[in-house]
């Protein structure tokens, strides 16, 4: 019910636009958070954009370079992704919270009630 696209491969200081489609009445009003998860490494939190739509929390390592929007009419989430770097590189995974919740509550993954399937993001140096 979340689909996640957009991923590929790009060079260090370019550009990707994720985006996270869903789909089924559930999902009229919904939080969404975006996460990634390198090799060996456990996933982390990225982006997250309030059930109102009105705010937004970014982790730190990505904060002025990433951007998480929703289209309410299309029911798709994006993370716009701009100064990419090679650490920036691993799959990433869109979430759904059907739950109104404090902005800063979710960095959490157990906020979560639905997650996509990932995208793999890829920045070569």
């Amino acid at each position: 019910q979340l689909q996640a696209s957009g991923g590929g491969l790009v060079q260090a200081g370019g550009s990707l636009r994720l985006s996270c489609a869903a789909s089924g009445r559930t999902f009229s009003t919904y939080a969404a958070g975006w996460f990634r998860q390198a090799p060996g490494k456990e996933r982390e939190f990225v982006a997250a954009l309030s059930w109102s739509g009105s705010s937004t929390y970014y982790a730190d390592s990505v904060k002025g370079r990433f951007t998480i929007s929703r289209d309410n009419a299309k029911n798709t989430v994006y993370l716009q992704m701009n100064s990419l770097k090679p650490e920036d590189t691993a799959v990433y995974y869109c979430a759904a919270d059907l739950t109104p919740a404090p902005i800063a509550t979710m960095e959490g993954i157990n906020e979560y009630d639905y997650w996509g399937q990932g995208t793999q993001v890829t920045v070569s140096s």
